[in-house]
């Protein structure tokens, strides 16, 4: 597990009002389908050393318009953030990689991940539901968790899909160099992260807020514990 990441739990399990118990639950849940489906094995899957993470925020079309147009995206490990799939697929653009918890556009995570892209699904108290009813449809899933890992799944820190992607990189796949692209922490939200809310950019309801505030400050926690990895983040650099 992350070094750090027990630290990060804690505060937020008490300051989100968070059951353990829940996220208990929800990994073996999801550890128990897994053990059924089968777990996909990365050993044998030859990643870039450098990546760009996609976040579903405001800047995500504006940031990919820029990546097309400026940098050779085959030459990077594309993940993407749970509902950033669907602007990418928008673009023509498959993620090698998606780290959802199943609460962005499922149609367009289940159609990349049929064109090929590994999920990194996420259990926690909030999508137990979300879990019994997709996990069957998909496959190339390695399963990931927030408590304490046990059997099949995995954690390498991470909150909301965006930070713990960051994460993924960084512990997982030994990344040397991380592009964030789309990944704002403001107060808007968009249709790709929230499908639900009908338009393409809202104004966040305050749980949301604290959830962004929380991303961010993960983020550069993990920056500063690795300064040997070149980190770029479109939303300061263009």
């Amino acid at each position: 597990m992350y070094n750090d990441w027990k630290n990060w739990y804690r505060q937020i399990l008490d300051d989100f009002h968070f059951s353990i118990a829940d996220d208990k639950r929800s990994a073996k849940i999801l550890d128990e389908k897994i053990n059924k489906l089968g777990k996909f094995d990365i050993s044998h899957v030859d990643f870039k050393h450098q990546c760009i993470v996609f976040g579903a925020g405001p800047s995500i079309k504006k940031h990919i318009a820029y990546l097309k147009s400026n940098v050779d995206v085959g030459s990077y490990t594309l993940i993407a953030a749970d509902g950033a799939t669907t602007a990418l697929l928008e673009e023509d653009i498959i993620p090698d990689i998606i780290v959802t918890d199943l609460d962005g556009d499922m149609g367009s995570i289940i159609e990349s991940n049929r064109m090929g892209s590994i999920l990194y699904v996420h259990a926690h108290g909030d999508n137990i539901d979300k879990i019994e009813r997709f996990l069957e449809k998909l496959d190339k899933i390695i399963p990931t968790c927030q408590c304490e890992p046990f059997n099949n799944l995995e954690n390498y820190g991470g909150f909301t899909d965006g930070d713990r992607a960051v994460h993924i990189a960084v512990y997982k796949l030994k990344m040397n160099k991380v592009v964030l692209a789309g990944m704002d922490f403001g107060d808007f939200v968009t249709s790709y992260s929230r499908p639900e809310i009908g338009v393409e950019v809202k104004e966040a309801d305050e749980f949301k807020k604290k959830k962004l505030f929380y991303a961010e400050k993960i983020i550069e926690s993990l920056k500063k514990e690795n300064v040997q990895i070149e980190f770029i983040d479109l939303a300061y650099s263009i």
